[in-house]
């Protein structure tokens, strides 16, 4: 499955996505794991929030390009971040990118160490940003998400904090989520879970209007034949044949 699963600790539960072999790259495997494990925290009343995290020096890479999952059922992963009753806080000390960063776009805060990169790689391999623009083009700057999303260039957790991708980024990482898992745990569990209602109101509203487009779009281009030439030159460490 590719999760680590650790008990409440003080209502906390921490998710540890665990193949760092493949830099922790969405399969369908892992999609599943995720899934079930948030449904039995969604629904355990001895959990007040979760911490997603992970092993190794990547967070998530995107899609297994060897291996791509069903477009829906990652979308149906986000969206079920998106509605769970609890917080969750992506703590990340690794490199994030392409559909790793839809993955922590859903997050409700999220903590950035020394160690973290982000980028959305999507273009330099013949895709689109498509199913994660739902939360991220809510949660970004607009004009850093325009540069970022056209340029697939990297930036780190300075940048992330001061676009909106990331809450707080430090030296420390674990000394940085303390005060946001503090603050959860003094939170009464229904407001908390209605206040996260009011948060994620727009970023619904754009599943409920889009999904069924940006699935199609997303499968389109994957199919393309710039697509099959763009992962075909990630996979082999080679330029692609469109770079100038």
């Amino acid at each position: 499955m590719g999760l680590v699963y650790a008990p409440p600790e003080r209502g906390i539960v921490t998710l540890t996505l665990d193949t760092p072999a493949n830099r922790n790259a969405l399969s369908a495997g892992l999609l599943h794991g995720l899934a079930e494990a948030l449904d039995d925290c969604g629904k355990d009343p001895d959990v007040r929030a979760v911490v997603l995290t992970h092993t190794g020096s990547t967070f998530c890479s995107g899609a297994d390009l060897r291996e791509p999952p069903d477009p829906a059922v990652f979308v149906a992963l986000l969206r079920q971040i998106v509605d769970l009753p609890k917080p969750v806080v992506a703590r990340v000390d690794g490199h994030v990118r392409a559909g790793g960063l839809g993955l922590l776009g859903v997050c409700d805060m999220a903590v950035a160490g020394p160690g973290a990169s982000f980028a959305l790689t999507e273009v330099r391999i013949g895709v689109a940003p498509a199913v994660i623009s739902m939360p991220l083009l809510a949660r970004l700057d607009p004009s850093a998400a325009s540069r970022y999303f056209l340029t697939g260039e990297r930036f780190g957790g300075a940048e992330a904090a001061r676009i909106g991708l990331v809450t707080v980024a430090g030296e420390d990482v674990d000394a940085e989520l303390q005060p946001l898992l503090e603050g959860v745990r003094k939170g009464a569990p229904e407001a908390l879970a209605e206040t996260k209602k009011l948060l994620t109101a727009r970023v619904l509203d754009a599943f409920d209007h889009h999904t069924d487009s940006l699935i199609a779009l997303s499968a389109r281009l994957f199919a393309s034949a710039e697509a099959r030439d763009g992962m075909g030159a990630f996979l082999e460490r080679r330029e692609c044949p469109w770079v100038l």
